[in-house]
């Protein structure tokens, strides 16, 4: 890991590429990692003429008034026109009640700087530790704030176990993963940064090279299909950087969510981080509209501009941008105050040091009173069930062609996912098909490490086109999230290229 920095913060140092976007969006290249412990109408004719003066007096001052009276905080004038406005905050200074004051007072969403993320949330395999995220939650939920969900899956801030692995068992611990907290949290987030930057810097519009996208170019979808499943109720985002402008990259990110929306993966959103110079790029809105238009609302979900004598006007014209595209629904600022953000010494926050409102701030705030109010573009379905485990059911064995052990790491009220381990006990193979049976009203609804197929209980996994090849004794991990009514019992009858097991 980095060394650490003075003020309890280390940083991750990524060198700017040659290729990369222009100064005014570029993103600073740091990652930032809290080391604190775990962010409103005359008179009669008749009256006497004085009371008559005094009676046009105060029409004419009504008349002055607009029709909707300015909110004096952020996230009461960003209400108005049916949109958050959010900070991310650190759970090491909810202790700080100068802090928490701004918080209270300004902020009607809220996202975990680093408590909900991999290495916060799952420290050891299938051991999870929410005690931190749920103090982010209970304290939203208290004041009546939302809350945004940051990250499902990223490349970075893997705990030490993710990072030694690769292939099938790190596609099934990712999906295990994305599940098992969207599970945790489910009807209580707002929406899920489900992937976070998973494309690449530069001109190819492409992937970035990651042990996830190693995993099989579906990851991506594998994952946003794992959340739904977890948590219906919750809008999915896909999150990045340096997608503020029509680039390749942004394009990439474009052509993905096409991609999605056109075949039903469900992803509901896309979150532009706008961690910006000095200067917002001339296309910024359009570029969110173009997205918007895609069927998909959009966040800025990571905003802080370099201070300087631009700033106010920067900030004023990302929220008329936001305010101008009907699907943006809402603004984070990633950071409090100036001396909390994890750009040391660019002060790019709406409060200085000492807590107290920036110029920046009074911009915001004047841009969002003079948005027409309407009611909330898109808004988000509340579910009120939780969760309802069941047991696991008992791995099922074989002594022929194959061993195969089943299980089901976790299940909710009519889905659940299961894992499978097949072990070759025969000869060496090119290509597997393993066949087994449902004895319940069960369904696959989305495979991963292999293609199911389905007619009545019967249901058929093929290899992918990385995991053909298996020698005698060798295994393979298959997955797949599936639905269920009534029971939801051990699949039978399992068999590897017609051979029973």
């Amino acid at each position: 890991m980095p060394a650490p920095v003075p003020g309890g913060v280390r940083a991750c140092v990524r060198a700017p590429r040659p290729d990369a976007a222009p100064p005014a969006v570029r993103r600073v290249a740091v990652e930032r990692v809290d080391m604190q412990n775990p962010v409103r109408r005359g008179r009669r004719a008749t009256l006497v003429a004085t009371v008559a003066v005094a009676a046009m007096t105060f029409t004419g001052v009504l008349a002055a008034l607009p029709a909707q009276a300015a909110a004096s905080t952020l996230g009461a004038a960003a209400a108005q026109s049916g949109r958050y406005f959010g900070a991310a905050i650190a759970g090491g200074r909810m202790n700080d009640t100068a802090y928490m004051a701004i918080v209270d007072r300004e902020f009607s969403s809220v996202v975990a700087e680093n408590e909900m993320k991999m290495d916060a949330t799952e420290p050891r395999q299938n051991q999870f530790s929410f005690t931190a995220g749920d103090r982010l939650v209970s304290y939203a939920q208290s004041r009546g704030k939302q809350v945004r969900g940051h990250t499902l899956a990223w490349h970075a801030q893997q705990p030490a176990w993710m990072q030694g692995m690769s292939g099938s068992a790190l596609r099934s611990a990712m999906l295990n993963h994305v599940t098992q907290v969207a599970a945790h949290y489910r009807g209580k987030i707002h929406s899920w940064d489900v992937v976070n930057e998973a494309f690449a810097d530069g001109s190819s519009g492409g992937r970035r090279d990651s042990n996830l996208q190693r995993t099989g170019n579906d990851w991506i979808e594998a994952a946003f299909r794992a959340a739904r499943a977890a948590d219906p109720g919750a809008k999915l985002c896909y999150n990045d950087y340096n997608i503020d402008s029509i680039n390749p990259k942004s394009t990439g990110v474009y052509s993905m969510v096409r991609d999605f929306k056109a075949r039903g993966v469900p992803i509901d959103c896309v979150g532009f981080q706008s961690h910006f110079g000095t200067t917002i790029p001339g296309d910024y809105r359009a570029n969110l509209q173009r997205f918007a238009d895609l069927g998909v609302d959009v966040q800025i979900t990571e905003l802080d501009i370099e201070q300087g004598s631009n700033q106010a006007n920067a900030y004023r014209q990302v929220t008329q941008a936001c305010l101008a595209v009907s699907r943006c629904t809402g603004i984070t600022v990633w950071g409090v105050r100036d001396s909390d953000s994890w750009r040391t010494g660019a002060n790019p926050l709406l409060f200085d040091a000492s807590g107290n409102k920036k110029p920046a701030y009074t911009a915001v705030l004047d841009a969002l009173n003079a948005a027409s109010p309407s009611p909330t573009p898109t808004p988000t379905p509340t579910p009120t069930r939780t969760p309802t485990p069941t047991p696991t059911p008992t791995p099922t064995s074989g002594t022929g062609a194959c061993q195969v052990a089943y299980s089901v790491p976790s299940q909710w009220g009519g889905g659940f996912t299961a894992n499978i381990r097949i072990t070759n006990r025969g000869p060496a193979v090119s290509s597997w098909a393993l066949a087994f049976t449902f004895p319940g009203n069960q369904t696959v609804q989305q495979a991963w490490n292999g293609v199911a197929t389905q007619a009545g209980n019967q249901v058929t996994i093929r290899n992918a086109s990385y995991n053909g090849t298996v020698p005698t004794g060798g295994t393979v991990e298959i997955g797949f999230n599936g639905g269920f009514s009534g029971s939801n019992p051990a699949p039978t009858a399992f068999t590897l290229n017609g051979v029973a097991c």
